[in-house]
């Protein structure tokens, strides 16, 4: 069902860390896609996203949307825990084609389908962009659309009213034209209870390459309320630093929700694991994904895989950190993250 109608401050997203009844993912198929545009093999990357949905797997269900076509071959690669749910799709990253659940005190459990458009109309997207909406159906619940061109990744919240974000992804005039920052704000407050949205530059000259024109996922995430883990490089003078030191320098001077000025922690990239030669490489380490009682940390073989789960170790005292190694799915500018969502358990506790 397609309802625009929400009583403000009433519907909320849960923090990632709220505990789920399930993540949703999407089975990679498009060979075309993966192959031409990203220089890897389909069957590589398989191979990633099953190692990410097993992982998931051991703490939590997984539900995997799977193309009619490619349905042997996820059967062949996931475990026992993962559900199998046949979709027709264009593309692979539930994160920004899923819909964002959201929560009600009394009504329960519904979810948002933004309107997706590809990033701007970089891929194909004429089934993904229904995909929240067939997801929702099949749940039996609630779905409220919008206006607003965004994707999941877009967006990060810490449950009690704060929103980051980023102005290079949902200013940008292949999203929004002519969409206002308060007409946005007011979008969040009344479908994911926002009280406070913070604006980071993102990615402004688009200097890597990232299709998603400068995800905040890729940015800085969550700890808990006031504790955030951000993207930092040891290469103080390549082209990404200094669009790391303006994010960071945005974050330095907000205060979240409740007033507070946020502790900072920093997950250095993997730029070692870097393909010079590839269009584009998600090294980030912030790309990582919560799920009930562990971390999924994108891995790639290299020394600064143990850095990067010793310092989430310290962020998440009593979850275990699962390093998954991804530098197929990393190829193709994406992360854990990127390709997964949670849908809450309802009620949150209990």
């Amino acid at each position: 069902m397609q309802q625009n109608a929400v009583a403000p401050n009433a519907w909320f997203m849960p923090a990632e860390w709220a505990p789920h009844a399930a993540t949703w993912m999407v089975w990679p198929h498009n060979q075309s896609l993966w192959e031409s545009g990203w220089g890897v093999t389909l069957a590589e990357v398989q191979v990633d996203f099953a190692r990410v949905a097993n992982a998931i797997a051991r703490f939590e269900p997984v539900k995997m949307v799977v193309d009619p076509s490619a349905v042997f071959r996820a059967r062949e690669l996931c475990g026992e825990g993962v559900e199998l749910i046949e979709l027709a799709v264009d593309d692979s990253w539930c994160r920004d084609s899923g819909p964002s659940f959201v929560c009600h005190p009394q009504l329960g459990l519904a979810g948002v389908s933004w309107r997706f458009n590809a990033w701007g109309g970089k891929s194909e997207h004429g089934l993904d962009e229904g995909l929240a909406r067939r997801i929702l159906n099949g749940l039996g619940l609630e779905c409220f659309g919008t206006p607003l061109s965004n994707e999941g990744g877009a967006i990060h919240v810490d449950g009690e009213g704060t929103l980051i974000t980023t102005e290079s992804v949902l200013l940008n005039p292949n999203r929004n034209p002519g969409m206002s920052k308060a007409e946005m704000e007011e979008i969040f407050a009344r479908l994911l209870g926002v009280k406070k949205t913070i604006w980071l530059p993102g990615d402004p000259q688009y200097v890597t390459g990232d299709m998603t024109d400068g995800h905040v996922d890729g940015v800085c995430a969550f700890a808990r309320p006031g504790a955030l883990l951000v993207d930092a490089t040891r290469d103080q003078s390549s082209v990404y630093a200094e669009v790391i030191r303006e994010n960071r320098r945005a974050l330095e001077l907000a205060t979240d929700a409740k007033g507070r000025s946020f502790e900072l922690l920093e997950l250095f990239e993997a730029s070692e694991a870097v393909d010079t030669e590839a269009e584009v490489f998600c090294a980030s380490y912030t790309n990582f994904y919560i799920c009930n009682g562990a971390i999924i940390m994108p891995a790639y073989g290299i020394a600064a895989d143990d850095q990067a789960a010793a310092t989430l170790r310290m962020a998440f005292p009593g979850r275990e950190v699962v390093p998954v190694r991804i530098n197929q799915l990393a190829h193709g500018g994406g992360g854990v993250h990127c390709i997964t969502q949670q849908q809450p358990r309802w009620p949150l506790k209990g």
